[in-house]
């Protein structure tokens, strides 16, 4: 429930009057740093909808790894974009499903009322203000927790082998790393491309993405599939825990290598985008390997993706779903690599 505060505002007159002004509750951060000591619920001014934008009450959000990266500020290159000192949205969080509640000059399309999923700058609050064309009607048979879940997640993951890959049916695609944010909708889209897919993942999570239409799952704690017999039409590697050369060993001579992210590396300045900069440089020279992608979110994306969810082929796997006042938790559960499948923040009761 939205609190009042009283604030002073001057008058024409140069007289200050005391008028009410709408609240909400957020995740705040002032600086970087451990979930723990970075992140506090506060309450903030509710934000309005300007032109061509509409005021969401937000019921859910999600947590991508990229939202726990930034909350770190390292490595230290990352802070070019984000801020150098401090973020610069005090309000963490992009990913969110809620209701349009008001409507800015020059919107068409939506309604007060209806239920959409998208994103936003700073998600993690009990409203945001964004661009129209940043939502799209919420497909019925989700919950409001699972719309929250697509986002950057399945967007990157679509991008990926629909336009990087250009997947093609009978093809065989391997997603290492199948059981995090983006792995458990890389295999489902996958499976929507007509593709046979197989996953790589830890022991306790090989039944999930099995249960997800996973053709073959690979426990890589049991074995390494650099080793093994099979060779892939097409790679999505999530984790970059393989050498170049141990990749194209499973490629088939006409396959790609796709990687998305440069693997763990801790380095305080430029962390893993020294792996990110050999990759690009190496897909100059090398035919089976592609070159880091750029992801942009768009609204046509959010439309197929919908597509592929109202036709029973996509469905949004949740890890866990935690209250706004648990956000520093949830957010130190994906930054520790736990996750199995989307991390969710519960705003509301509702879920329809």
């Amino acid at each position: 429930m939205q609190a009042i505060d009283q604030v002073e505002r001057p008058t024409a007159t140069g007289r200050s009057t005391v008028v009410a002004e709408a609240t909400m509750q957020a995740i705040v951060q002032s600086r970087y740093g451990a979930a723990t000591g970075v992140l506090e619920l506060r309450d903030i001014p509710k934000p309005r909808a300007g032109d061509g934008e509409v005021l969401v009450r937000v019921h859910a959000a999600s947590i991508h790894v990229g939202d726990a990266i930034v909350m770190t500020g390292r490595p230290y290159f990352l802070r070019l974009a984000f801020g150098l000192r401090r973020p610069k949205s005090a309000v963490p969080g992009t990913d969110l499903a809620g209701t349009v509640e008001a409507i800015g000059a020059g919107v068409s399309g939506l309604r007060v009322g209806d239920t959409v999923f998208g994103w936003g700058t700073g998600a993690f609050a009990q409203y945001v203000a964004a661009p129209a064309d940043h939502f799209v009607p919420k497909p019925a048979s989700l919950s409001f927790e699972q719309a929250a879940a697509i986002g950057v997640s399945a967007t990157t993951a679509l991008q990926l082998l629909r336009d990087q890959g250009k997947i093609q049916p009978g093809q065989k695609v391997l997603i290492n790393g199948a059981s995090g944010g983006v792995g458990p909708f890389a295999v489902q889209i996958a499976k929507a491309l007509g593709a046979e897919v197989t996953g790589v993942c830890s022991p306790g999570k090989v039944d999930m993405v099995r249960s997800i239409g996973a053709d073959h799952v690979v426990d890589y704690m049991a074995e390494d599939f650099t080793k093994a017999a099979p060779r892939y039409d097409f790679i999505l590697d999530n984790v970059a825990n393989h050498s170049l050369a141990e990749m194209r060993h499973v490629l088939s001579p006409t396959g790609l290598l796709q990687p998305n992210g440069g693997g763990h590396s801790s380095g305080r300045w430029i962390g893993s985008i020294g792996s990110v900069i050999k990759t690009a440089l190496i897909a100059r020279f090398v035919r089976q390997q592609l070159a880091p992608s750029i992801k942009f979110q768009n609204r046509a994306d959010l439309l197929a993706l919908t597509g592929l969810i109202e036709a029973g082929q996509l469905t949004p796997v949740i890890d866990g779903i935690y209250l706004l006042s648990r956000t520093a938790e949830a957010m130190s559960h994906v930054a520790g690599g736990h996750a199995r499948g989307t991390v969710v923040i519960a705003l509301t009761q509702a879920s329809a």
